[in-house]
C-alpha cells in the first residue's frame, strides 16, 4: 500500500543502469505527491527519491525494507543525464489500479469531474483571502459536466474530496481519475469564505483539446504594460472561444511589464477582475484601479477555457 509510505523510510531501488547488470542502491523517499512535467503531466502522482536511479532504472522495483513493492521506478530530473538525487517512481496503488482494470476490461477507464482547475498560489490566496494556500481552484465549469450537475462555480476552491484534505490541483485530479466512472463523490469547497459540501456524481473521460490567436487594434492599460481593445463577435470567433461574447481582447505585452510576468499573451480576453465583469477597456481600468492594496484576480479566457491569474502594477 503506497499511501502508508511515509517521507524518510528507506527505499531500495533495482535496475539495470545504463545494461551493467542488476543492481540495488539504497535511499528514502524524499517527498510524495510530485509532479514533474516531463510526461505530458495528466497523472503524476510519483514518490520521489535520492535513491541512485539511472537509465535502465525505468521499470525496476522500488521496494521496502520488508520487501514490499511501494513503486515502479520512472523518472530522472538532471542537467548531466545522470542521477543527481532526483528521482522518481509511479506509486505501487496507481500501477496496481492500472494492472486490475487491463486484466479485467482490458482498457483503463478513468473518471472526471468537468472542471478546469488551477493551484492556489500565494497571491490567488491573497486576493481571494483564503488562510491556506492549498486546493484547487475552479476557473471553468463545464456545461452538463458532473461538476455543474453537483453546482460547482467558476471561483469556488475545492478543499477536499471524500473528506481527504487535498494539496493542489494535480491532487485532486489524481483521485477523480482513480475513481470508477458513475461513482458518486463528496466534494468539500470554499465559496465566498464559507464552507460548502457538493455530491457529484463522476462521468467518464474523453480527450481534450486546446489552442489561440488575435488580430485588431487597442488602447494602452496604463501600469500593466498591455494593449487591450473590446471582444468582438467576429475577435470571438477568429480566437475560437466557444460562444464568448463579452471581455476585453489583449493585443500586445510589453515584455518587461506586469502583463507579461503575469503569464498574460496576446489573444488573451480578460473576462472579470476581482468578480467584476469588464466589457470595455474603460471597465478594465476602473477596476483594475480599485486593486491597488493586493493584486488583482484576472478571470482570462483562452480558446482552451478559462483561468485564473493574478496582476500586480509595476512599481
Amino acid at each position: 500500500d503506497s499511501n502508508k509510505v511515509s517521507v524518510g523510510d528507506v527505499v531500495l531501488a533495482i535496475g539495470n543502469p545504463f545494461g551493467v547488470g542488476q543492481t540495488v542502491t539504497m535511499g528514502i523517499i524524499s517527498a510524495k505527491g510530485r509532479a514533474t512535467g516531463v510526461g505530458d503531466g495528466s497523472y503524476e502522482d510519483f514518490l520521489q527519491t535520492d535513491a541512485a536511479i539511472n537509465q535502465g532504472n525505468s521499470g525496476g522495483a522500488l521496494i521496502s525494507l520488508n520487501g514490499e513493492l511501494v513503486g515502479i521506478n520512472s523518472q530522472i530530473l538532471t542537467p548531466t543525464g545522470g542521477n543527481i538525487g532526483l528521482g522518481f517512481a509511479i506509486p505501487s496503488n496507481m500501477a496496481r489500479q492500472v494492472m486490475d482494470q487491463l486484466k479485467t476490461d482490458g482498457k483503463v477507464s478513468r473518471s472526471k469531474l468537468g472542471v478546469t482547475i488551477q493551484n492556489v498560489t500565494a497571491d490567488i490566496a491573497a486576493s481571494l483571502k483564503l488562510a491556506d494556500v492549498s486546493g484547487a481552484l475552479v476557473s471553468g465549469v463545464e456545461p452538463g459536466s458532473a461538476a455543474a450537475r453537483a453546482g460547482l462555480r467558476q471561483g469556488d476552491v475545492i478543499i477536499a474530496l471524500n473528506g481527504e484534505k487535498l494539496a493542489d490541483n494535480n491532487m485532486l485530479r489524481n483521485r477523480v481519475a482513480g475513481t470508477k466512472p458513475g461513482s458518486t463523490v463528496a466534494l468539500e469547497i470554499l465559496r465566498e469564505g464559507r464552507k460548502e459540501t457538493l455530491q457529484a456524481t463522476l462521468d467518464a473521460k474523453e480527450p481534450e483539446r486546446a489552442g489561440r490567436s488575435t488580430s485588431g487594434e487597442g488602447a494602452d492599460a496604463s501600469g500593466f504594460g498591455m494593449t487591450v481593445r473590446p471582444l468582438t463577435p467576429e475577435a470571438a470567433r477568429d480566437l475560437e472561444l466557444n460562444g464568448r461574447r463579452e471581455g476585453v481582447v489583449i493585443q500586445d505585452v510589453d515584455p518587461d511589464g506586469a502583463a507579461a510576468a503575469a503569464g498574460l499573451q496576446p489573444g488573451d480576453v480578460i473576462v472579470q477582475v476581482n468578480g467584476q465583469a469588464v466589457k470595455s477597456t474603460s471597465e478594465l481600468k476602473s477596476a483594475l484601479g480599485l486593486a491597488s492594496d493586493r493584486p488583482a484576480l484576472l478571470l482570462v479566457a483562452r480558446k482552451g477555457g478559462e483561468s485564473f491569474v493574478t496582476l500586480s502594477r509595476t512599481k
